[in-house]
């Protein structure tokens, strides 16, 4: 009997996000391949780390080797799939500790996730490439806030989000100058610092992506119409609160545009595994938003729809995915 590769599907993590991804583990688990793998969730928090199937706790997990006890049986994972929004799983805590343990795992690197997560750094690293974007202010959390030069520099509206998290928690979109102070206090409880943008008008697109064997994938484009003001949280997570249309309704020349733009930021963020790359679209112009390492993985998630977009199943990609990371064992 030939034995299957343990596969970690972790969810959780310490941030806002955590029923989210919560959401996006169960998606991934249910779509792995149990003929070739014993996929396992590994649920998170803090220093609360349990194997759980169904809503029940099975097993705490051996922090020291990345394993578990079961039935007097020591199951040893062999990769890690991580479907963790936020910290630690997407700004390079947990790749760090696993590059410690020797566990290959299906998200970009420690470098890489750092790199994206934290918004000031990866705009201001991109905009040496000429990759365009809104003009943007950082304030420090406790740091003083001059509400007229910020407005003076940047206009009205503008956006105030966490520089480090993602799904939209902590994001205001602010109308006047009264609104710019709890805007940024909004922000600071998700991020010790707040990223400013200027309010760039236009159509929100999202590429995904993933390199296998050497070459990419780029997935459909998709095209965000929300129904609320903007794509916040509930405009992301409530059924029918958003249009979602893929692949996108963009003339051809567009539509490729979008595709190699997402494909020359995941090269020059040396991006790895599944990935997600956000864009405005402004007078036939993109302007990049963000690079989403770890996507959301729901049923009703951009990357899912962009897969089954292309004919290809979650399952498919998935596989193969967790293929190549074992050979790098």
């Amino acid at each position: 009997m030939i034995k299957k590769p343990n596969i970690a599907v972790i969810a959780g993590g310490d941030s806002s996000e955590f029923v989210v991804s919560v959401k996006s583990g169960a998606n991934v688990l249910a779509a792995i391949d149990t003929q070739k793998f014993r996929p396992w969730l590994v649920q998170m928090r803090g220093d609360e780390w349990f194997v759980v199937k169904g809503e029940k706790q099975i097993a705490p997990v051996d922090k020291s080797v990345f394993s578990f006890r079961l039935n007097n049986e020591t199951i040893q994972f062999d990769f890690a799939y991580i479907t963790i929004h936020g910290t630690p799983g997407e700004d390079g805590i947990l790749q760090g500790y696993f590059d410690l343990l020797n566990i290959p795992y299906s998200t970009s690197n420690v470098h890489s996730s750092s790199l994206t997560f934290n918004k000031w750094f990866c705009n201001n690293y991109l905009k040496s490439f000429g990759i365009k974007m809104a003009r943007s202010v950082k304030i420090n959390k406790g740091g003083n806030i001059n509400s007229a030069e910020i407005i003076k520099k940047l206009g009205l509206p503008l956006f105030v989000k966490p520089n480090a998290g993602g799904s939209s928690f902590g994001i205001t979109k602010v109308k006047n100058e009264n609104e710019l102070l709890p805007a940024i206090e909004n922000a600071w409880k998700e991020s010790s610092d707040a990223l400013i943008e200027e309010f760039i008008g236009g159509t929100e697109f999202t590429c995904g992506m993933v390199r296998l064997g050497g070459k990419k994938v780029i997935f459909p484009v998709t095209e965000v119409i929300p129904k609320n003001e903007f794509f916040d949280f509930e405009a992301k997570y409530t059924p029918g609160a958003t249009d979602e249309i893929t692949p996108a309704r963009l003339p051809e020349d567009l539509y490729e545009e979008c595709q190699q733009l997402s494909s020359e930021i995941y090269d020059l963020c040396q991006c790895s595994g599944i990935v997600r790359i956000d864009f405005i679209l402004k007078n036939k112009e993109f302007y990049f938003l963000e690079v989403n390492t770890t996507p959301g993985m729901t049923a009703t998630s951009f990357i899912p729809q962009q897969i089954n977009a292309t004919g290809l199943t979650l399952k498919e990609i998935l596989t193969q995915v967790i293929e190549e990371g074992l050979q790098k064992k």
